[in-house]
């Protein structure tokens, strides 16, 4: 299915599931399920952590999907309470870890991020490891507007950062990308 059909698509299943139609809201939970889980995979970088993550941020979307003015920005609105559902799982993280390690005299393992375990699970090729040679922040930005297919201004609101801002950190990831797969070109 292409980006503009799927959004035609997600675009009428919001406004069905907006009048009451729970077989609407099956369907669009279905459509942008892969797509969210994808996102929060990358964010979270594991298997089970992202499941959960999506699970509760649809019990978000369930509650705030009535007050939806703009059925157009569904796909934004929803990546948006996914990234908030992660960085709340990440920071309990931390406190537990945090609590544990102050608890326990044995020195701490270090952990490894998700990145790190992508990296080493397996050879993804060039581009991967060039991305993953990229800033968070620039990887999130070009895997959410090329695997994705957000708009800029999409983006903006999904890291909550001005839309100036998504720009300048997709020139410099796809600037560092060019110069990283191709060595020679300047």
């Amino acid at each position: 299915m292409t980006r503009d059909r799927k959004r035609v698509l997600a675009e009428y299943l919001v406004i069905a599931a907006q009048s009451g139609d729970r077989g609407a809201f099956t369907r669009l939970a279905r459509l942008w399920q892969p797509d969210l889980l994808r996102h929060a995979a990358r964010l979270l970088g594991e298997a089970e952590a992202p499941r959960d993550a999506v699970q509760d941020a649809w019990l978000d979307i369930v509650r705030g999907l009535p007050r939806l003015r703009e059925p157009v920005a569904f796909p934004a609105w929803a990546f948006r309470i996914v990234t908030r559902k992660c960085t709340g799982l990440i920071r309990s993280r931390q406190l537990v870890r945090a609590t544990a390690s102050a608890l326990t005299d044995e020195p701490h393992a270090t952990s490894v991020d998700g990145a790190g375990l992508a990296e080493q699970a397996a050879d993804v090729g060039h581009v991967r490891e060039a991305m993953a040679a990229l800033p968070d922040e620039q990887r999130l930005a070009l895997a959410l507007h090329y695997q994705d297919g957000l708009t800029l201004a999409e983006i903006s609101v999904v890291t909550d950062v001005p839309l100036g801002t998504v720009k300048t950190r997709l020139m410099h990831a796809r600037r560092k990308l060019a110069d990283q797969l191709d060595p020679d070109r300047n």
